[in-house]
C-alpha cells in the first residue's frame, strides 16, 4: 500500500474515532482540523474527502450542509459503570445481558475507573468484548503516582492501581512538588486526541521508597482514609466519660464478678471480655461482654457517619487505621483493667459438657480484673502453673495469677475445646492458617519474618465469641416477627472451583472427592492430610479461593464455613460497623421496638461488605510490600521453595523460609526450552522431558526485586525431589 493511502487510512480512522468518542456531537471540517491540529489547505481538503467517504459508508450522516454526526443507530449501546482492572483493561457488567464484558485498553476511549459510560458489544471468533462509546459522567478519583518534573510541565507516573496512563501536569500546577515524590493527583480533563489527561496534584505523601510514604500510598490506592476530619475528632473528645448511677440502674451489674480480657501483646483496643462464675458443682456462668459502642455512637451523628463510611478498622503491617477515633477506640470504649465500663453482654450458663442451660442478653457494666496476652494464657495452660515468668509477662516482671483466675482459664479452655469439637463434628471448616508477621526496625523496615499459628489461648477466645455471635443471631431469627436483622452469611463453595481444586490437589497425590452431601468433611480431611507439609499453605489458599466470600446480609442463608444456621457479628463494635448495627438491632428487639427497614439495612450490609473487602486487599498489599522490601537484601541468595502457580509466562514459587512468592520466567530456564502444560499443572522440557509440577520443591536464586510493582524475579538452581 502506498504511503499516501496509508495516511488517508490513518486519517479516516482518527476522524471516525473522534465521532465515536462524541456520538451526539455535530462536527464540521473546521472543528476537526482544529482538534487534529491540521492547518494546511491540503490537510483540510483531505478531511473534507474523508467526511464524504464516511457519509457514503453511512458511518456518519450529514445533518446540515457540511455538518456531520455519528450514526449511533448502527450499534446498540448500553449504560454501565466502567471498572479498570490492574492489567489496564476495562470491565463492565451489562444488566440487560446479565453478563460481564472485557474492554481492551485501546477501546477504553479515555474512560476511567468508576465512570458512567455507554458501551457497544462486539462479537469476535473466540470472545466478545465491549467498546466505550461515550462518557456520560466522570467519577472523581484520586490517583497515586511518582512525580517527574520538567521545566515547564510534569507527569505523575501511575504504576499501580486503576490508572492505566500517566497524568500530565501543566506549568501552573507544578508548584513546589519535586521529582521522586509520591503524590496524589486528580484528573481535571482529558481532551480528544491527547495521550494523557490533564491533572492536578492535591497532596504529597512523601519521598518514594520510605515506608510511611508507601503505606499511605496503599491506603490511598484502596480509598481508605487514614485521618479523621477535625469535627469528628472534636465530637469524640466532647463525649464525657462517667459511670452514671441512673444509667447503672438500667444495666445488669457485673463489677464484682471475676472478669478479664485476652488480646494480642500489642493490642490497644479491648472490645471483648469474659466473666466467669461457678454455679454449683456442675454449672458455670460465662459472660461475653462487648464494649457498648452504641451507647456513645448515636445514629446519624458525625461519629456514626464517619464509622459507616469507613466500615472497618484496617490492620496493616506497621499500623492500625481505626474505624473510630482513638478517644473512643483506645480509651472510652476499651475494656481496660481496673476501669468501670459499659458493655453489651451475652451471658450463658453451661454444664461440663458445654451444653447451654440458660442464656441472657442485655446491657451491663463491668470492671475487668486483669488484662492477659495470648502468650501469657498459653504459657499458663501449657505449663499448668499459676506463675507467669518475666520473659512472657506483658510487664516484663514475674507474677503469680490468683487461684480463681487460673481455675477460670483452665475451665474456659476445657469448655472451648468442647464447643470447638462439636462445631467440627457438625461440619465447620477447620483451617490452621499460618499468619505472616514481621519484626520491624525503628525505620519500620522488616528485619525478619516470623509466622503465627492459632493456639489454645486464641481458640479459647474465638469459641466464646463464635458462641455469642451464633446465639444472638439465633435469638432474633427464631423470634424475628417484624424485626429486620444483619447476618454474617457464607454460601456453599462454587462447584466449578471445587472441581478445579480436585484436579490441582490430585497432582500432590490427594484423593479429593467434592460431593455436596459431605463437602465439609471432605474439605476438613484434605486440610488434615496436608497439615504440616510443604504444600499446606498453597492448598489452604486454593481451598479459600474455592469458597464463596462471607458477607453481610439481611437474608439469612447460614454460614457454611462455621456450619452455623444462624450467625452475625456482635463481638467487635470498636473495629466493625456491622457490629454497631447489630447492637442497636438487638436492643430494639429486646425492648420490642421497631427496627430499621430491611431496605436501609441491606444497603448498609452491601456497603460494609465492600469496605471490608477493600480493607482486606490493603492488608494483603502491605504484607506483599514488606515482603518485597525484605527480599531487596536477598538478591543473589538461594532458597528452597514450592511451585505455587503455573502460567504461560513462567512458574510462581513460594519460598518456604519466609512465604515470599516470586516468578521464574520460562526464558530463565537456560538448560532447556520449556512449554506449559496447563491441564497437568506443569511445565515440560522440550529436549530433556524434565517436568516441574505444581507443588514440586525447587531451589531458586533471587534475581531481581521490584518493590513498586511488588514483583520478585527468581531463577532456578536445581530441583529437589524431597525436602
Amino acid at each position: 500500500m502506498s504511503k499516501k493511502k496509508n495516511e488517508n487510512k490513518r486519517l479516516q480512522k482518527k476522524i471516525l474515532s473522534l465521532f465515536k468518542s462524541n456520538p451526539r456531537k455535530v462536527f464540521n471540517y473546521r472543528q476537526i482540523s482544529g482538534i487534529l491540529d491540521i492547518k494546511d489547505t491540503i490537510g483540510r481538503n483531505n478531511i473534507i474527502r474523508v467526511l464524504n467517504i464516511l457519509n457514503h459508508l453511512q458511518q456518519i450522516k450529514e445533518v446540515e450542509k457540511g455538518k456531520f454526526i455519528f450514526c449511533i443507530t448502527l450499534e446498540k449501546t448500553y449504560k454501565a459503570t466502567l471498572h479498570i482492572l490492574p492489567t489496564g483493561k476495562g470491565k463492565v457488567h451489562l444488566k440487560e445481558k446479565e453478563e460481564e464484558f472485557l474492554i481492551p485498553k485501546k477501546f477504553l476511549n479515555r474512560g476511567l475507573d468508576g465512570d458512567l459510560v455507554t458501551v457497544s458489544v462486539h462479537k469476535r471468533e473466540k470472545t466478545n468484548h465491549a467498546h466505550v462509546e461515550e462518557i456520560i459522567k466522570r467519577k472523581t478519583n484520586e490517583y497515586v503516582g511518582v512525580f517527574e518534573r520538567n521545566k515547564d510541565f510534569g507527569f505523575v507516573l501511575c504504576t499501580r492501581g486503576t490508572m492505566y496512563t500517566d497524568i500530565f501536569i501543566q506549568a501552573n500546577e507544578l508548584k513546589n512538588f519535586r521529582t521522586g515524590e509520591k503524590v496524589v493527583a486528580i484528573v481535571k480533563s482529558w481532551d480528544q486526541g491527547k495521550e494523557a489527561p490533564n491533572g492536578k496534584i492535591i497532596k504529597s505523601l512523601g519521598t518514594e521508597g520510605e515506608t510511611d510514604t508507601e503505606v499511605l500510598s496503599i491506603l490511598h490506592e484502596y480509598g481508605l482514609p487514614y485521618k479523621f476530619p477535625h469535627l469528628v475528632e472534636k465530637a469524640a473528645k466532647s463525649i464525657t466519660y462517667k459511670i452514671d448511677q441512673e444509667e447503672n440502674e438500667k444495666r445488669r451489674d457485673f463489677r464484682k464478678v471475676l472478669t478479664f480480657t485476652i488480646d494480642p501483646q500489642t493490642a490497644k483496643d479491648f472490645d471483648d471480655a469474659l466473666s466467669f462464675k461457678k454455679k454449683g458443682k456442675e454449672h458455670y456462668e460465662i459472660g461475653i461482654h462487648i464494649a457498648d459502642v452504641s451507647h456513645y455512637v448515636k445514629p446519624n451523628s458525625l461519629l456514626d457517619k464517619e464509622a459507616y463510611e469507613r466500615g472497618t478498622s484496617v490492620y496493616l503491617v506497621d499500623r492500625v487505621v481505626p474505624m473510630l477515633p482513638e478517644t473512643l477506640s483506645n480509651n472510652l470504649c476499651s475494656l481496660k483493667p481496673k476501669e468501670e465500663k459499659y458493655t453489651f453482654s451475652a451471658v450463658f450458663t453451661l454444664d461440663k459438657t458445654g451444653e447451654i442451660i440458660a442464656e441472657w442478653y442485655g446491657k451491663t457494666v463491668i470492671n475487668s480484673d486483669h488484662r492477659f496476652s495470648y502468650e501469657e494464657v498459653q504459657y499458663l495452660l501449657d505449663k499448668e502453673t499459676r506463675t507467669v515468668e518475666a520473659d512472657v509477662s506483658l510487664t516484663k516482671k514475674k507474677y503469680i495469677v490468683k487461684e480463681e483466675i487460673f481455675e477460670a482459664l483452665v475451665t474456659l479452655d476445657y469448655l472451648a475445646k468442647k464447643l470447638r469439637n462439636e462445631r467440627i463434628k457438625k461440619g465447620a471448616i477447620s483451617f490452621e492458617r499460618v499468619e505472616v508477621n514481621f519484626n520491624l526496625d525503628q525505620a519500620k523496615k522488616p528485619e525478619s519474618i516470623f509466622f503465627k499459628t492459632s493456639k489454645d489461648s486464641n481458640k479459647l477466645i474465638e469459641e466464646f465469641m463464635l458462641l455469642a455471635n451464633k446465639k444472638v443471631a439465633s435469638l432474633v431469627f427464631s423470634n424475628k416477627s417484624s424485626h429486620s436483622f444483619v447476618y454474617r452469611v457464607h454460601d456453599y463453595p462454587d462447584e466449578e472451583k471445587l472441581l478445579n481444586l480436585k484436579q490441582t490437589v490430585a497432582s500432590f497425590g490427594y484423593n479429593f472427592k467434592p460431593l455436596k452431601k459431605n463437602i465439609s468433611k471432605t474439605i476438613n480431611n484434605l486440610l488434615k492430610d496436608c497439615n504440616g507439609k510443604k504444600e499446606q499453605n498453597l492448598i489452604d489458599t486454593l481451598i479459600l479461593r474455592s469458597m464463596s466470600k462471607a458477607e453481610y446480609s439481611t437474608n439469612n442463608i447460614g454460614h457454611f464455613g462455621l456450619a452455623f444456621s444462624y450467625y452475625t457479628h456482635f463481638t467487635s463494635p470498636i473495629r466493625r460497623y456491622p457490629d454497631i448495627l447489630v447492637h442497636r438491632l438487638l436492643q430494639a428487639y429486646l425492648q420490642n421496638k421497631k427496627s430499621q427497614s430491611k431496605e436501609i439495612l441491606e444497603e448498609s450490609c452491601k456497603h460494609s461488605s465492600f469496605r471490608e473487602q477493600l480493607a482486606t486487599k490493603a492488608e494483603r498489599e502491605s504484607i506483599k510490600y514488606m515482603q518485597m522490601v525484605f527480599m531487596q537484601e536477598k538478591i543473589g541468595k538461594e532458597f528452597f521453595g514450592v511451585i505455587s502457580g503455573i502460567t504461560d509466562r513462567g512458574i510462581y514459587v513460594e519460598i518456604i523460609e519466609n512465604k515470599c512468592e516470586g516468578m521464574i520466567r520460562l526464558t530463565d530456564f537456560k538448560t532447556d526450552f520449556y512449554h506449559v502444560d496447563i491441564k497437568n499443572h506443569s511445565i515440560v522440557g522440550k529436549r530433556t522431558n524434565k517436568v516441574y509440577h505444581l507443588g514440586d520443591s525447587i531451589k531458586i536464586k533471587v534475581k531481581k526485586v521490584n518493590v513498586q510493582k511488588r514483583f520478585l524475579d527468581l531463577t532456578p538452581v536445581e530441583q529437589i525431589s524431597n525436602l
